[in-house]
């Protein structure tokens, strides 16, 4: 009969990643998706910060795609 010899097994160690580093990135890309979201969304359509049609222009087709009425 063939013996099988055993290999010991190899442990993987998970490096951990510290809330405390993450939460400020994390929170800065969540108001820049906010941010966005309000401009394509209701900028110059139901709100309007900003005087003019410029950025209704510049985010009008993706307005559409997303699914928000403009006109």
């Amino acid at each position: 009969m063939s013996q099988v010899s055993a290999t010991p097994a190899t442990t993987v160690e998970i490096p951990s990643i510290p809330l405390a580093e993450i939460a400020p990135w994390a929170l800065f890309v969540g108001l820049l998706a906010v941010l966005a979201l309000f401009f394509v969304s209701a900028e110059q359509g139901a709100f309007s910060l900003l005087s003019g049609t410029a950025v209704h222009e510049w985010v009008h087709d993706g307005r559409h795609l997303l699914g928000f009425p403009c006109h």
